[in-house]
């Protein structure tokens, strides 16, 4: 008790927190952060609230989804714990799924009603799990309707978040699922990041996917001049220069005219294998 007293006086409870939402890190905390079932469902047949906060607003559910553990998860969320609940820095327990790639942790809470959409203002779950290239993660997020192109000021879209931390197989599945090639960071390009970090593969998945070559950037430059000198994306840029294959223009110009969901319709229109192949870039 005068161990509580002391850590109280060191962090008083914040005026704007109503006084039985505040907690320092409790035992609870951590439990869940440990994965520690049991000892979880002991504190909660106890009495202990699920939805005690520290002084960041970080509840056992942020913690249980930090560590990946689902099955602490899912008991804090059948006993009443806010699913969509906002520690000061903008996180909620989807966006801690989505940093710790724990799938199951993402699928628990979309069933209980997480939003897999978030204001801008909030941290985004769909680049966080594209910057730490959890794919399984990025996946569900879009198959709950999350914008593929939403640009959030200080990261940018997910392709560019992905260019920008080498996700290749991110970068991939963005583009099959229809991310705008073009829409990166303000004027910077998902190019333009590849470039900056040396990612031939990349560099030749965006320009497979029509990525505008010869777009400059705030500062008025191309992919090219950002490449390093004699580089093997110098190279690869340089290869790409010139008036696109006329099959390229084509393939183009189909998705573009399906739209973003072409990769479904594309299925749907019984054309022969090899053109199918073509279309979805297999």
């Amino acid at each position: 008790m005068h161990r509580e007293m002391v850590d109280r006086a060191k962090h008083p409870r914040p005026r704007n927190l109503p006084r039985d939402c505040w907690a320092d890190r409790s035992p609870l905390h951590e439990a869940a952060a440990q994965g520690r079932l049991l000892a979880l469902k002991t504190l909660i047949a106890q009495g202990v609230n699920v939805n005690l906060v520290t002084i960041n607003r970080v509840s056992s559910l942020h913690e249980a989804c930090l560590g990946g553990h689902v099955a602490c998860a899912k008991a804090l969320l059948e006993n009443g714990a806010h699913v969509n609940g906002v520690t000061v820095h903008g996180a909620t327990p989807l966006f801690n799924a989505c940093r710790s790639g724990s799938a199951a942790c993402v699928n628990v809470l979309l069933e209980f009603g997480a939003k897999a959409q978030l204001e801008a203002h909030l941290a985004s779950p769909i680049h966080e799990a594209v910057k730490r290239g959890h794919r399984e993660c990025m996946e569900i997020l879009l198959a709950n309707n999350v914008n593929i192109d939403q640009e959030v000021p200080h990261l940018g879209t997910p392709l560019y978040v992905a260019c920008t931390y080498q996700r290749v197989d991110c970068v991939k599945k963005l583009l099959e699922l229809g991310a705008s090639v073009d829409r990166g960071q303000s004027l910077d390009t998902p190019l333009h990041a590849a470039a900056r970090q040396s990612s031939v593969d990349i560099i030749h998945l965006l320009a497979d996917y029509g990525a505008p070559l010869r777009c400059r950037n705030a500062e008025g430059k191309s992919a090219l001049e950002l490449a390093a000198p004699r580089s093997g994306v110098e190279q690869a840029l340089l290869l790409r220069e010139g008036p696109p294959a006329l099959s390229q223009l084509c393939r183009l110009c189909v998705r573009k005219c399906l739209g973003r969901a072409c990769h479904q319709t594309i299925h749907e229109l019984h054309l022969p294998e090899l053109l199918e192949r073509f279309l979805l870039y297999r």
